[in-house]
């Protein structure tokens, strides 16, 4: 792309989220809401239940913790600075072409994929910028900032550890210094974790419960269900792939080296746990945003007409199935209308009970929502009572398979915390899961039964029942 067309290219897609100010999508709201609790005052680890990296929820903090036009305009500043990285990394490789390009490939694959993957900045989206910046210093060889932000990426995701493997293949001369640098990046956040007294809820939450998440998948046949789902997300990303093949085809052994590696490992961070997430996809999207802007210049060199007519054919695919999606938002958005779509039903009937709530909520006033549906807090701008916040560490069944199983992974400490959930005194419960599975309803816990009976049903909506603590 020639001139400042391929900026403009870049700040469109990017803004394109706009449109989704009127929704959540699952993940970002849970760090949307430990963002919230922070400003409630409350420390994660310590004072509420955070079962992931804090630099997440500090993330959010940064759009004091706000739906709508701060989260997407926050969200859209950092799809520009991934696109930064990824021009300034690519140009470093090979050239303004592949760079230019790499940025703008970035960008629209950040833009039409599914929304849940794209659109919520969770920890796999989060990682992106450390990722590119860590893989970016390691290739300039600066050892010791590549270090820097390997640490950083580690604090959002633990599959950074991936990202430091690559690091440190491209810098075997220069090990001490990137191990500095990442050793002491941990070791501010580890006493930060220690000074705050935060250290033992964080290896229980972030380390203990995430080993057992990782290791208990609910998938039955990983092998098929990693063939299918790797597969979709290529077809989706076909321009990428097709300009990779050509990378492989035409470049020198020492370029495939590199980023063959760095395929290899981001492959190895998307198996992990073997449920093929389509957010999980992330880690390996850089590598091939890199090598396929470079491919398909190489393609457009040497086969210009045939190469963009397969590269516009692959693009359309993308574009058509998600494009549409932002006008009908923008639309609905603009005339105050709902959209009627089936994976945004909870976000909107946690609308709706927060719309509830907000009516007769006083200052001071408490939530706590039995379910996985950390929106409702951040719609109705309330934290919590005591440490938990979500039914997860209560049930010992993790959200994604809780609406449709009840057999726990964590009974032995879910029963624990079940005893220690009942002192707290919540204004506000909200069961947003007994509809939905009823095995795992409040009520079929014998530690609530009792606690369960100093609240009154003040509303109800589709999904989801609202109670007030008797006065």
């Amino acid at each position: 792309m020639k001139g400042r067309l391929w900026v403009l290219a870049v700040v469109t897609l990017a803004l394109l989220r706009l449109c989704h100010a009127g929704l959540l999508w699952a993940d970002e709201d849970y760090h949307i809401a430990a963002a919230l609790q922070v400003l409630h005052g409350k420390v994660p680890y310590r004072d509420f239940w955070y079962d992931k990296p804090p630099l997440n929820a500090a993330f959010y903090l940064l759009a004091g913790a706000l739906p709508g036009w701060p989260l997407r305009l926050l969200d859209a500043a950092y799809v520009l600075l991934a696109c930064w990285l990824t021009y300034r990394l690519t140009r470093e490789w090979w050239g303004e072409k592949e760079a230019r390009l790499s940025a703008v490939l970035l960008a629209f694959f950040l833009a039409f994929y599914l929304p849940s993957a794209v659109i919520a900045f969770a920890a796999d989206a989060l990682m992106l910028v450390p990722h590119l910046a860590a893989i970016y210093c390691a290739f300039r060889k600066r050892a010791l900032w590549a270090g820097v932000f390997c640490g950083i990426a580690f604090l959002f995701n633990a599959k950074a550890l991936f990202v430091m493997a690559v690091c440190a293949l491209c810098l075997v001369g220069a090990l001490v210094p990137f191990c500095f640098g990442l050793a002491g990046t941990l070791a501010v956040a580890g006493i930060a974790l220690f000074a705050t007294g935060t250290w033992p809820g964080y290896w229980e939450q972030v380390w203990r419960w995430g080993w057992i998440y990782a290791t208990g998948s609910p998938v039955t046949n990983p092998f098929v269900t990693g063939a299918v789902r790797t597969l979709n997300w290529l077809g989706f990303h076909a321009a990428l792939a097709l300009g990779t093949i050509v990378f492989f085809w035409k470049s020198s052994r020492t370029e495939r080296w590199k980023a063959g590696s760095w395929m290899a490992l981001s492959f190895a961070a998307v198996c992990l746990g073997t449920r093929f997430a389509p957010h999980y996809y992330l880690q390996l999207l850089p590598v091939l945003v890199a090598a396929g802007a470079r491919g398909i210049v190489l393609a457009w060199r040497d086969y210009r007409k045939p190469a963009t007519a397969l590269i516009v054919i692959a693009l359309a695919v993308p574009l058509l199935r998600f494009g549409p999606r932002y006008g009908m938002l923008a639309w609905r958005e603009w005339t105050g209308t709902r959209v009627t779509w089936r994976d945004a039903v909870l976000d909107l009937d946690s609308q709706d009970a927060a719309r509830v709530i907000r009516t007769s909520a006083r200052p001071g006033d408490t939530l706590f929502v039995w379910g996985y549906r950390p929106d409702i807090y951040v719609y109705g701008r309330l934290a919590s009572d005591g440490k938990f916040w979500d039914s997860q560490p209560l049930t010992g069944v993790p959200a994604d398979r809780h609406l449709h199983a009840s057999a726990p992974i964590y009974g032995g400490p879910a029963a624990r915390n079940r005893a220690e959930f009942v002192k707290s005194r919540p204004t506000w419960f909200v069961d947003g899961l007994g509809r939905l599975n009823p095995r795992l309803a409040p009520g079929a816990f014998p530690e609530l039964r009792e606690w369960l009976g100093n609240y009154r049903i003040v509303g109800r909506t589709d999904l989801s029942v609202i109670y007030r603590r008797r006065e």
